[in-house]
């Protein structure tokens, strides 16, 4: 093989390891035995055999210590604790079968062309996770071809050499996709002149010099840190040459300084060291500009690795991780189990459970994260980590390591995308980012806006909504109104309110996602024909509230500006139709309760019709199963119709007490269908289930959809709604 063709290939087979070994055949089971792993690697399992049978997963633990195959798997069973979540489960009854899959294809271009195509094996075990088992790079010249997509040695520390390797090839090919997040804007964002930076040589926090390159840092506080916070006793002192002293930081603070030096950079963004925890007014400013602080960063440490700041960087200094990789020599091939892909490493992880670490990874545009597996490299376009080769300049197409943890996020659409299809687009990232938001844990309650403004910030300024303020309110997309206020519940989540830092403040208003604790969907249409099914999304074809205000912090309505949606004149809904909604401009008069205080700031008030209906409970599954589900499917009951019949479907909580009869008003018109009541494409109204507060007020109980000839039927009434 020529040295020419696979330029370094020759270097890395003299560095890897020559220790002899035993004839590894003779340490096989009869099972093991009989598979060709060369030609699995060479050329992947034949279609006609597609899964090889490897037995249960009993016999393979069994025979773990006579069979160097077997022991591989079992290694990677009990590491990962796989059997954990099953105690009772028989292994005897667990089958395992090994495929194989495409990692990767390579091209080489001198000095013929050539064309390799890589293979792991997939072992798969019934019911439980699947194991990919790689060729380890020292064998790669076994095959003729370079070490791309084979196995690599993790060593106790991470190699800095490495990681400023990954970076390189993220600038070098990928300089369009992985810009920051407002890479195609013609205006030049700069991060605000308050915004402050440590420097790593002189270290000082100091204002961040005008369209300087600085790393910022994300990780997991873990409690009360005041004794290293920044505060307004120590700033002056920490602004001056040598006044920040590491002796008086968290490990991880201390580790990502270190590790920023290490890599030739000057500055580093860490919030608890450049933000003034005691001044409100700075971490006001501060906390609002976090679209700008992580968008712009030329790279983001983060910390996945422990549970506080006070853990170490694993695998930046000696002894702070443990290695997990095993080897196994088998049919004179050295194989191993690959560590958790990143998407898996990051689940097992503190710091994904966080709802203020949603955003800082999103928005950043290159991303080191140190778990307690292995380091991990993303990008907007690659995903690179110790235990794989991938890195290499030579062009290449893998779908292996392309799956990431899934925090893509570009706000900025392409120019093509314009009208309607402009506000799909921008909804679409909304809806991702409030559904993945609201899974994650906050430990002060009240911070769940702040902890999302970085990400409304990004929308509002990348597709063009003007000031980000108006466009968003309390969590809420207002320039999308009809869309966002068709939010659910996950069904397994308690019905409860976001508390709030103290007795005095209003609580955020009913209507948005952010007053209520636990996970968001805006899933809805599988959902109403059972609790369990969120496999479709249905969405708005017709506004019919217009306009909408809302109350303003100076307690005065507000116009909102949110655009109608009608449908087309050849629509066969307009020939059936039976539902007029009211319209008219709204009297100043009729935006004022007559109450003798003012209205709260947060009260939605729009004109719409108001009905009333019965409710019934459609109970499924079994005792334990309706136990476990905190808002369930409703139906609605048509009062013409004696006994009544159903008229429509509520998602509603139910560990609170319930009346039999609820007040709905309508939104706008559902892209869903039912087959009874008179079915014709866009029968469906989503309505609003209310509950009168004090005074006039209304606050939101659930959303559903009714068909619009049972509206109609039920003579409804215009009313002027005070939401709050």
């Amino acid at each position: 093989m020529s040295s020419l063709l696979y330029p370094g290939l020759i270097e890395e087979d003299e560095q890897r390891d020559h220790t002899p070994t035993l004839d590894n055949d003779a340490l096989l089971c009869s099972i093991c035995a009989n598979l060709d792993l060369y030609q699995f690697f060479r050329d992947g399992v034949p279609e006609r055999d597609q899964e090889i049978p490897l037995g249960s997963l009993s016999s393979i633990l069994e025979k773990s210590y006579q069979c160097n195959f077997c022991r591989l798997i079992s290694f990677h069973v009990r590491q990962t604790r796989m059997l954990d979540e099953f105690p009772h489960v028989d292994r005897s009854g667990i089958e395992c079968k090994l495929s194989s899959r495409k990692s990767g294809v390579l091209w080489t271009y001198f000095p013929i062309s050539e064309r390799f195509s890589c293979y792991h094996l997939n072992i798969h075990v019934k019911g439980l996770r699947s194991l990919s088992i790689h060729l380890m790079q020292e064998d790669a010249f076994k095959f003729g071809r370079p070490t791309d997509f084979d196995g690599r040695r993790v060593k106790n520390t991470v190699d800095v050499g490495l990681v400023k390797k990954w970076i390189k090839v993220c600038q070098a090919s990928h300089r369009y996709e992985c810009g920051n997040i407002w890479a195609t804007d013609n205006v030049d964002r700069k991060l605000p002149r308050f915004v402050r930076v440590v420097d790593v040589v002189s270290m000082a926090v100091i204002p961040a010099p005008s369209g300087c390159r600085y790393v910022a840092l994300s990780y997991v506080w873990g409690g009360i840190g005041a004794e290293y916070w920044t505060t307004k006793d120590n700033i002056v002192e920490r602004s001056t040459p040598g006044g920040l002293n590491t002796a008086n930081l968290p490990e991880t603070i201390t580790d990502s300084i270190l590790f920023v030096r290490h890599l030739g950079e000057r500055y580093i963004w860490i919030d608890a060291l450049c933000i003034i925890q005691d001044d409100s007014q700075d971490k006001f400013s501060q906390i609002h500009t976090m679209d700008l602080v992580y968008g712009l960063s030329y790279l983001t440490i983060i910390a996945a690795g422990g549970t506080t700041a006070r853990d170490p960087l694993p695998g930046y200094r000696p002894r702070t991780r443990t290695l997990q990789q095993h080897i196994e020599v088998v049919q004179g091939l050295h194989l191993y189990a690959a560590l958790p892909r990143l998407d898996e490493a990051l689940a097992l992880s503190t710091w994904n459970t966080r709802c203020w670490t949603y955003q800082e990874q999103v928005l950043s545009r290159r991303r080191i994260y140190f778990t307690e597996q292995q380091v991990y490299f993303e990008c907007r376009r690659s995903v690179f980590c110790e235990d794989i080769v991938a890195e290499s300049m030579r062009h290449k197409i893998s779908n292996f390591l392309r799956e990431s943890s899934g925090g893509y996020f570009r706000p900025r659409a392409d120019p093509f995308v314009i009208g309607d299809m402009l506000q799909s687009y921008c909804f679409g990232h909304y809806k991702h980012a409030v559904e993945r938001c609201t899974r994650r844990n906050l430990t002060i309650e009240s911070d769940i806006v702040d902890a999302f403004t970085g990400v409304t910030n990004a929308l509002a300024v990348g597709v063009g909504l003007g000031d980000p303020a108006r466009a968003f309110q309390y969590g809420m997309i207002l320039t999308d109104l009809h869309r966002a206020l068709l939010w659910q519940h996950d069904p397994h989540i308690p019905h409860a309110r976001r508390s709030l830092p103290d007795g005095n403040s209003p609580p955020l208003p009913s209507w948005t996602w952010a007053a209520w604790r636990g996970a968001i969907d805006y899933m809805t249409e599988g959902r109403y024909k059972h609790i369990n099914n969120i496999a479709s999304a249905t969405s708005v074809v017709e506004t019919f509230v217009d306009p909408w205000y809302i109350v303003d912090h100076s307690n005065a309505p507000v116009r909102l500006d949110v655009p109608r949606e009608k449908l087309p004149i050849f629509s066969p809904v307009i020939r059936k139709s039976p539902y007029l909604p009211p319209s008219g401009i709204l009297d100043p008069t009729e935006l004022i309760l007559d109450i003798h205080r003012p209205l709260e700031p947060g009260t939605l008030i729009f004109r719409t019709t108001s009905s009333h209906f019965d409710i019934a409970s459609r109970a499924r599954g079994g005792e334990e199963t309706r136990a476990r589900v905190r808002h369930n499917v409703f139906d609605i009951l048509s009062p013409a119709s004696s006994p009544p019949t159903w008229a429509g479907t509520v998602i509603l909580p139910v560990d609170h007490a319930l009346p039999t009869s609820l007040e709905f008003i309508v939104l706008s018109r559902a892209d869903m269908h039912e087959e009874s009541c008179a079915f014709y494409p866009g029968c469906m109204l989503h309505v609003m289930a209310i509950r009168s507060q004090n005074e006039g007020l209304v606050e939101r109980v659930g959303l559903g959809v009714i068909h619009e000839v049972v509206w109609v039927a039920s003579s409804p009434k215009e009313k002027i709604v005070f939401l709050r």
